[in-house]
């Protein structure tokens, strides 16, 4: 605490939410007293909350702790080189890990910051009250903001609602869970009574990109969620529709792209630009060395989440369906099913070797086989997920290309033009979601894509589920479909295809859990669902791909299912982030989460 505090007695470097905003504040001679004597360098340092951002979803300093939570989640894994920074919370994970203590630290910087605007903006002399009420309420939104994940990942954490001038008297011990809910919602709901602040801004707006009422009706929205109060959560979702947002109406693959990046669904975003420390890293990591500047593929869809999605009349995916006799064989053997045709002596002997049973093999048909297994899917699977035989536009040496993911590689550097990996020797699914195309973004770690922190479909996936959870079925079936059919797949309930057909309320809870990963996947969003939910260590552990999976059978694996490695999950508690032992040495007040030892 006290290293936060000391950073946040003087102004920081404040970057406005936009790249063409920038406003910079010379840390070595702005104190915190004389920000707030200028209206200009006030602006600044509320801007300079925002600027927080990047340190956690843009390339920088600090590079080696910053992580995104979807790797926590049962959606996707991390290539084995990367993963220690998420062993840090299970596997091998300690109080004394950097990163926990990194993270930890990012979130309580939004705070401090935010409360040193809150005690000062009233007394800057020449900004208007106006300007004033806004800023501050930007502030009370970021210091909730903050909370809400402080409140998740730890379980209770000390509640500093004051700016703290003197760094030595930060030792408040940790307030309960639904102390730190009460306090969220204490900042949101004044973010809402604030007629200064608008219900959204334009795009094109000078201003796009700061925090509205209806980014706050739908953080509070989330907060009432993790307190089982279903009817305010849905109130403050309905409310998020008065305020202007809605449904992007076009390709669904299209809603992740820069070129609509400001449009109507999107309720609050990291605001990204083409520049050093500013950019979308997740279009470098998600990746693969075909995108634009030779990205890296560390962040993999895991097979689970893939098979997971419907067929295109709304029935659950069986490999069997597709591949008879699959659920006989061994993941090693199944590998025969993604075998390129024409394989070359060589490959077929080193495949045979992997385990493969080439007496399945197609020697002119393997390739169209497995790719039926993809095309009569929910059609946000091949748009959000590069599938074996598929095609992605790259660049080689800057020209276009287009290549094709496919099983053994080959060459990418002329005909058939492979699709080349980080991970060669290995044969996973990758990601299309926040990946460039083509020569989009040719410089690494600056892609320009905003990265969506809230946008409306989640919204009324939220929605849906306070509506079910009320027992208002019929109504929340009405509204997934409203997400279901944007994305060009198939209604709930319709007639003719019993797949469709919701069985009450406990199916339907189900169905829209779904949604939300079928929708959401790989946007930072399923962590968090899945521990509100309860579900996390199961999904996370267990290997979803088979029923009766044993715990730690899940992991990184390939397309067929073959492990690399497997998630360790050592005890139910490794649930809650353990407090950072530094922090618990400067402040013998904070107790330890259960079950983690100093």
């Amino acid at each position: 605490m006290k290293k936060i505090i000391s950073i946040l007695l003087v102004a920081t470097a404040a970057v406005s939410c936009r790249g063409d905003l920038l406003d910079t504040v010379p840390t070595s001679s702005i104190s915190s007293n004389t920000v707030w004597q200028k209206a200009t360098l006030a602006t600044s340092a509320v801007n300079g909350i925002y600027n927080e951002f990047y340190n956690l979803y843009s390339e920088g300093n600090g590079d080696s702790w910053r992580i995104f939570f979807e790797g926590y989640s049962s959606v996707m894994d991390i290539d084995k080189n990367w993963n220690e920074h998420y062993l840090s919370i299970y596997g091998s994970g300690t109080p004394a890990s950097s990163d926990v203590a990194n993270m930890f630290k990012f979130f309580y910087t939004f705070i401090f910051r935010a409360n040193d605007a809150i005690a000062h903006l009233d007394g800057v002399p020449d900004m208007d009250d106006a300007g004033k009420s806004r800023l501050k309420s930007e502030a009370r939104f970021l210091r909730a903001y903050a909370y809400y994940y402080l409140n998740v990942l730890w379980g209770g954490v000390p509640l500093y609602l004051d700016y703290v001038e003197d760094p030595s008297t930060a030792k408040l011990p940790r307030s309960s869970e639904r102390e730190v809910w009460e306090a969220v919602i204490d900042d949101l709901t004044a973010c809402i009574a604030d007629e200064n602040l608008p219900d959204m801004y334009a795009a094109g707006s000078s201003d796009y990109g700061r925090a509205t009422k209806g980014a706050a009706y739908a953080y509070r929205g989330i907060a009432w969620q993790w307190l089982g109060e279903w009817q305010k959560a849905l109130d403050d979702f309905e409310a998020v529709e008065r305020c202007g947002y809605r449904l992007f109406t076009g390709d669904w693959a299209a809603l992740l792209k820069p070129e609509n990046e400001q449009c109507a669904e999107m309720i609050f975003a990291v605001q990204c630009v083409e520049q050093s420390g500013m950019g979308n890293v997740r279009g470098i990591n998600y990746g693969n060395r075909n995108t634009g500047g030779s990205a890296w593929n560390n962040y993999l869809p895991n097979p689970a989440y893939v098979q997971s999605f419907e067929n295109a009349d709304g029935t659950p995916f069986d490999w069997e369906t597709y591949l008879p006799g699959w659920n006989d064989m061994t993941p090693a053997e199944r590998a025969v099913f993604f075998l390129r045709d024409g394989m070359t002596d060589e490959e077929r002997t080193r495949m045979a070797a992997a385990g493969a049973d080439l007496s399945k093999y197609l020697p002119n048909g393997n390739e169209t086989r497995i790719r039926r297994a993809y095309d009569n899917r929910d059609p946000r699977l091949k748009k959000a997920v590069i599938t074996p035989y598929s095609t992605y536009l790259g660049t080689t040496g800057g020209v276009e290309h287009t290549h094709t993911l496919v099983w053994p590689y080959r060459s990418d550097t002329r005909e058939p033009w492979d699709l080349r990996t980080d991970t060669n020797s290995m044969f996973y699914y990758l990601w299309r979601k926040y990946v460039p195309v083509g020569n989009e973004c040719t410089t690494r770690w600056v892609y320009e894509q905003d990265i969506i922190l809230m946008r409306y479909a989640e919204v009324l996936l939220r929605r849906a589920e306070c509506l079910n959870e009320l027992g208002r079925t019929d109504e929340a079936v009405a509204v997934v479909n409203q997400v279901r059919t944007r994305a060009g797949h198939i209604a709930l309930d319709s007639a003719g295809y019993p797949g469709t057909a919701v069985g009450g309320q406990d199916d339907l809870r189900e169905r829209i859990r779904n949604e939300f990963y079928w929708e959401l996947g790989g946007e930072d969003s399923m962590y968090f669902n899945e521990l509100r939910w309860g579900t996390w260590l199961d999904r996370k552990f267990r290997d979803g791909t088979y029923p009766g999976a044993p715990m730690n059978s899940n992991g990184l694996m390939q397309v067929w299912g073959t492990t690399t490695y497997r998630w360790q999950c050592n005890g139910s508690y490794v649930r809650y982030w353990p407090i950072p032992a530094k922090e618990r040495e400067m402040n013998p007040a904070l107790t330890q989460n259960e079950g983690w030892r100093d």
